[in-house]
C-alpha cells in the first residue's frame, strides 16, 4: 500500500483562536508550533507511511516540514469573487493535496491534523495497520465534538472531504452511500484536539498524570 500522510496546517500565528481566553497570542503561536513539530516527529517514526506531506500557506510551517524531511505543498490561495466562501477551506486544501498524492502514485491517504497533543508514532502505526487490512474503504476516528480527527481513504478518492461541523457522521454517510466499508476507531488519543479551553485543561490534566511527570 502506497499510503501518504497529509497534514494540513493553518498559519501558525492564526491558529487556536478559541484558546484566547486561556492563552496569549504568543502562547497560542508557540503551542501551534509545538504541536506541529510533535506531529512531524511522530510521523517520521512510522515506516508504514510512504510519504508525509504538509500542506499550508504558512511559510514557517512549510520550512519546519522541509527541515523534518517531509514533502511540502503550498496551499493555493482562493479569490473570493462573490462574497464569503461557503466551503470550509480545509476541504479545498485537502483536495489540492490529494491530487498531488494521486499523481505520484498514492493508493491510500491518511489525513491527520496537527493539533492532536497526545499523538504518537504507535497511535499512527495502529491506525495505518487497520487500513492495510482493507481492500478499499474508510478508517475514521472522531474528535470529541463530532468532527473528524483521523481519516484514511483507500483509494484516495473514495469519497469527497466533508470537514466542518458534524464531519464524522457526514464522512460515514458518504461512504455508506458509495457502498464502502467503514472501520470506526474509538481512541482517546485521537479524540483529543485543542480547540477549546476545556480541551486544554484535559490535556494539562493528562500530562500531570503521566508517569514522566
Amino acid at each position: 500500500m502506497q499510503l501518504w500522510l497529509i497534514v494540513p496546517v493553518k498559519p501558525l500565528a492564526e491558529g487556536k483562536s478559541r484558546l484566547s481566553p486561556s492563552l496569549s497570542t504568543h502562547e497560542r503561536y508557540e503551542l501551534s508550533r509545538h504541536l506541529l513539530a510533535q506531529t512531524l516527529a511522530a510521523a517520521a517514526d512510522v515506516a508504514l507511511l510512504s510519504r508525509v506531506m504538509v500542506i499550508s500557506r504558512d511559510v514557517e510551517a512549510l520550512d519546519m516540514a522541509r527541515a523534518a524531511g517531509m514533502m511540502v505543498f503550498e496551499e493555493e490561495a482562493y479569490a473570493r469573487e462573490n462574497g464569503d466562501d461557503p466551503e470550509d477551506p480545509l476541504n479545498r486544501a485537502l483536495r489540492q493535496a490529494r491530487i498531488v498524492a494521486m499523481m505520484q502514485g498514492a493508493d491510500a491517504i491518511l489525513v491527520l491534523p496537527a493539533d492532536l497533543p497526545l499523538i504518537s508514532a504507535a497511535e499512527i502505526r495502529s491506525f495505518v495497520q487497520l487500513g492495510e487490512d482493507l481492500a478499499h474503504g474508510l478508517v475514521i476516528a472522531a474528535s470529541g465534538d463530532g468532527g473528524t480527527n483521523a481519516l484514511l481513504l483507500k483509494p484516495p478518492h473514495a469519497i469527497d472531504f466533508a470537514y466542518g461541523p458534524g464531519s464524522f457522521r457526514e464522512h460515514i454517510r458518504r461512504a455508506e452511500d458509495a457502498g464502502l466499508p467503514v472501520e470506526i476507531i474509538e481512541s482517546v488519543v485521537l479524540a483529543l484536539d485543542l480547540d477549546s479551553p476545556e480541551d486544554l485543561h484535559t490535556w494539562q490534566v493528562t500530562l500531570s498524570k503521566s508517569p514522566r511527570n
